[in-house]
């Protein structure tokens, strides 16, 4: 009898032990990386309201989450460098403001999740193999090359005696080459030249 009660002395004893130490464990602090291609005041905004919008989901810095931020100065050479170091500091997440940040993100981890803020075209670009599975990587599309034929149409309505549009691109651009493939059937049927 006295062996029992000793034993259950010893549970009770350690069960308020480990309920202390669970107790005084601090709350897991997730790491959000946030990698831009321009200067910190240049996205002082677009930082102000990321924040406000985790603040009006329960996030808030110092508490339970980290934002890393890093800016490459509007040098972009500096970028592959910057999300190396978001990858070696193990963040849970990565945002990528800028399209060119995104193909070095891509290119430093496939496991980390990253979210593409302004990409134009994500298959395109191959950071993506598809829409339906993109991997690591999520986010906003901006540019919509398949409504560049509406886009040409909108502007001939509004500029009537519009006859000729210069498109300006990258010739390597997949972007580019998507945009003037949608272009192409809108310029024969508005009978003006699209100039590249």
């Amino acid at each position: 009898m006295r062996n029992t009660i000793l034993t259950w002395l010893w549970a009770a004893l350690l069960l308020i032990v480990v309920s202390a130490a669970e107790a005084q464990q601090p709350k897991q602090i997730h790491r959000i990386g946030f990698l831009f291609g321009a200067t910190r005041s240049a996205d002082s905004e677009r930082l102000k309201a990321f924040r406000q919008g985790l603040r009006e989901r329960g996030y808030v810095e110092e508490k339970n989450i980290l934002i890393e931020q890093r800016y490459a100065e509007g040098n972009f050479d500096r970028l592959p460098a910057l999300a190396a170091d978001l990858v070696q500091l193990k963040v849970n997440i990565i945002v990528s403001a800028t399209s060119t940040g995104t193909r070095f993100l891509k290119e430093a981890t496939n496991t980390i999740p990253i979210v593409m803020t302004q990409e134009t075209d994500p298959v395109g670009n191959q950071y993506v193999a598809s829409l339906a599975q993109p991997g690591n990587i999520t986010g906003l599309s901006v540019l919509a090359p398949e409504l560049s034929g509406k886009r040409l149409e909108l502007l001939k309505e509004i500029v009537a005696r519009l006859s000729r549009v210069a498109v300006f691109g990258s010739s390597t651009s997949a972007t580019t080459k998507a945009v003037l493939r949608e272009l192409e059937p809108a310029q024969w049927r508005l009978r003006f030249s699209c100039n590249t």
